[in-house]
């Protein structure tokens, strides 16, 4: 099976095209942008009712998953994520595991396992909760962002704003603070940071979440209490 990323960085997808009857993809719910009528789709509970539960209101991630399999040589599936951004790859080897922010898992081949990871009190990213989203190979790992994706690597240690954490590998550790003191908190606008230790590579997007919602909530329409 080959890859394509198209439209990088902005409006990321990925096309497959499958080179044998039997490959498969599996994808986040809602991430199929097009694919040949001969290919193959089931939707199903990944690993099992409690693994996927467990998934989706401790990691962000859809209940259910599609698999996509090939029929024949030379089909073609087309996916995208939901927000405007990048899409990444990785190839990883049995047992190597990556971590990812809630929201960010794309597609993984069927060898991979997507669960979640008690992260502690030092694990929230900016509100999405005290969970991440682990995959370990081997197999092919796809995620996103929201704006492009940056990767980091790190030698000993960096400071990221966590809302602009996309995955990082087994080989970081981590811990959440504040910038500074409560002034600095409420008024420099820069609130959380996880800053990581250690040695190996971290992927950080270029848009904030937070910060573009914070952004246009001044532009919206406000209904009046009178109904005018």
């Amino acid at each position: 099976m080959r890859h394509d990323m198209l439209q990088k960085p902005d409006f990321g997808m990925i096309r497959f095209t499958f080179e044998a009857p039997g490959e498969a993809v599996v994808a986040e719910s809602g991430a199929m942008v097009g694919r040949d009528t001969a290919v193959e789709m089931k939707t199903g509970l990944r690993g099992g009712l409690l693994a996927a539960a467990k998934r989706k209101a401790l990691g962000g991630e859809s209940f259910f998953m599609n698999t996509f399999t090939a029929t024949a040589p030379g089909q073609t599936l087309y996916i995208a994520p939901a927000p405007e951004g990048d899409v990444e790859h990785r190839r990883l080897v049995a047992g190597e595991a990556l971590f990812l922010q809630s929201g960010c898992f794309l597609a993984a081949s069927p060898g991979v396992k997507i669960d979640t990871k008690w992260g502690g009190a030092k694990g929230f990213f900016s509100g999405t909760g005290l969970f991440l989203i682990r995959a370990e190979g081997p197999g092919d790992l796809f995620f996103a962002s929201y704006g492009g994706i940056h990767p980091v690597d790190v030698g000993g240690g960096y400071v990221v704003d966590t809302d602009h954490v996309v995955g990082f590998e087994a080989g970081l550790d981590y811990k959440v603070r504040k910038v500074g003191g409560l002034k600095s908190l409420f008024l420099s606008g820069e609130g959380l940071v996880c800053e990581f230790r250690g040695r190996g590579r971290l992927w950080v997007q270029t848009r904030s979440p937070s910060a573009f919602g914070a952004w246009i909530h001044p532009f919206r329409p406000v209904k009046s209490s009178s109904g005018n």
